[in-house]
């Protein structure tokens, strides 16, 4: 035999035996078994099937070759759902995973927050946890370079407390009014409907701040390996409040147990290859075998005194704050133990938004958080109605609401019954609680963004070498398909963070270019 004959036979041996593996996975996949699983925990069919007003439907009725279809209320009831079975798809954060689980205290933090949900140690509070890559669309990869989001909904006795959250501890932009145009620039260009990366570029470079935060996405951490090795933070610096009404501000961390763990590009695209929805299988898989994710919740701590002594702008979203100056507070333990039993249901209808606060928690004095609470608010109206805080999965699940708020759209559940529907009224409707030791959200002046001496420090000390190059190669991957002046206001750009950088960045798109020449 020859030994090219040979070869082929050991690798035909080799893609035999990986075959065989990979279907022994599958196997053992309780994602791709979860309608085998279903089967076996139920006898026989669970029901007679109805129209979806109830009638019985008659086994005849389910074909409709030469009979009248107006008179087959089987066939009707069908056709005309499916063509409403899509609600508007999330402008950002449109592909996620989701889970429920619950937020245990370990650390008494009551001398600076009042919140029922904080108020011992021990108490556990349920929660709903979304989590998503964000530029890129519902049908899209896991594994793509990208922000994630990291979104917690607190059900606590005082109502629903939502952390809308990311992977990266700094935001993008400064100015509200920049989320429209960012986010036009990362979508598809509209005379293409392509993705560009003209638009792209032309925008980091005009709104510089973005740059820190892309020295994350560029970098290693730029592609978590599945969502139970990636942080949580919540982005604003929050105004928290105790019982004797004392101010204080906090900014959440959320560290995963397994460790931080990330993907290299190049396994990335291989992964995206053969299994697209890799994150979503690994948390989904985790949970039904047992294995629950958790993450280790702390908290940096800054007094009225730190805020006015403070050398920069601490409410500033395009900035971290330095542990070193504001070390970390342990404040509790977040862990999903249960996978959604109808995605669309608890995961696709789960609606965030920063609004939704409890006493002791009065949200972020900043202009970012401020819009948030107009826009995710309006984002939910569009995609899932006017009612959409009476979908159970949003609905307060520890405290009954008493809104004055009737009629609209489905679901009104009760509608409020027959209590009065105005306030203020004689007929013992609900009423507003006095607060003995009330507060209100602290006034600020924002200034400009500018963030590169963060930037700096970033590629300075919070990188290694190795992981410089790596870095400098995605943003050149990504700039170069880019116009030629593109890529001298990003060299420039970058080197107001650092000449190093700048030089690195330039020196990859040359030798790029003298490649494919």
């Amino acid at each position: 035999m020859t030994k090219n004959f040979i070869q082929k036979i050991t690798n035909m041996i080799q893609l035999f035996l990986l075959v065989i593996v990979m279907v022994a996975g599958v196997q053992g996949d309780a994602a791709d078994n979860q309608i085998v699983e279903f089967k076996k925990r139920t006898k026989g069919p669970i029901a007679t099937m109805t129209t979806a007003a109830g009638a019985p439907i008659e086994e005849e009725d389910t074909t409709t070759l030469n009979k009248n279809l107006f008179n087959n209320e089987f066939f009707m009831d069908t056709v005309t759902h499916i063509v409403r079975e899509r609600i508007p798809e999330r402008l950002v954060h449109a592909k996620a995973s989701g889970a429920f689980g619950y937020f245990e205290v370990t650390d008494d933090i009551t001398d600076i927050c009042r919140a029922k949900l904080f108020s011992k140690v021990g108490k556990r509070t349920p929660v709903a946890v979304r989590l998503s890559t964000s530029a890129t669309q519902r049908g899209s990869i896991d594994t793509s370079r990208d922000i994630r989001g990291f979104s917690i909904k607190f059900y606590t006795e005082d109502g629903n407390f939502d952390i809308a959250g990311f992977n990266t501890p700094m935001f993008m932009y400064k100015d509200p009014v920049q989320f429209s145009s960012l986010v036009r620039s990362f979508r598809r260009n509209p005379s293409t409907n392509l993705f560009d990366n003209n638009s792209l570029w032309d925008f980091l470079t005009q709104l510089p701040e973005l740059l820190f935060i892309y020295l994350i996405i560029f970098g290693d951490r730029g592609i978590p390996d599945g969502y139970r090795h990636m942080p949580g933070f919540a982005i604003h610096t929050y105004q928290v409040v105790n019982k004797h009404g004392e101010n204080h501000f906090i900014r959440f961390h959320f560290q995963p147990d397994a460790g931080i763990k990330n993907l290299r590009t190049d396994e990335a695209r291989r992964i995206a290859g053969s299994d697209p929805d890799y994150a979503t299988r690994d948390l989904y898989n985790a949970i039904a075998k047992g294995n629950f994710p958790s993450w280790t919740a702390s908290i940096q701590v800054l007094t009225e005194s730190d805020v006015k002594n403070a050398t920069f702008d601490v409410f500033d979203v395009t900035k971290i704050l330095p542990l070193d100056k504001y070390p970390l507070r342990p404040l509790g333990r977040l862990v999903l133990n249960r996978n959604p039993v109808n995605f669309f249901a608890e995961v696709e209808q789960l609606a965030f938004c920063p609004a939704n606060l409890v006493d002791g928690i009065l949200g972020g004095p900043d202009k970012v958080y401020e819009s948030r609470r107009l826009a995710y608010r309006d984002a939910q109206y569009h995609r899932l109605g006017g009612n959409f805080l009476k979908i159970p999965v949003n609905c307060p699940m520890r405290h009954r609401a008493f809104p004055y708020n009737r009629d609209g759209m489905p679901p009104v559940n009760d509608n409020e019954k027959d209590t009065p529907n105005y306030y203020p009224n004689s007929f013992n409707g609900p009423v507003p609680y006095k607060s003995k030791y009330r507060m209100d959200l602290i006034k600020i002046q924002e200034e400009a963004a500018n963030n590169y001496d963060q930037a700096r420090d970033w590629y300075l000390n919070e990188i290694r070498p190795s992981e410089r190059k790596r870095l400098v190669q995605n943003i050149v991957d990504s700039l170069k398909p880019a116009a030629k002046f593109l890529h001298d206001r990003a060299v420039d750009a970058y080197t107001r963070i650092h000449p190093d950088l700048g030089a690195q960045v330039r020196q990859g798109l040359l030798s790029n270019s003298t490649g494919n020449m």
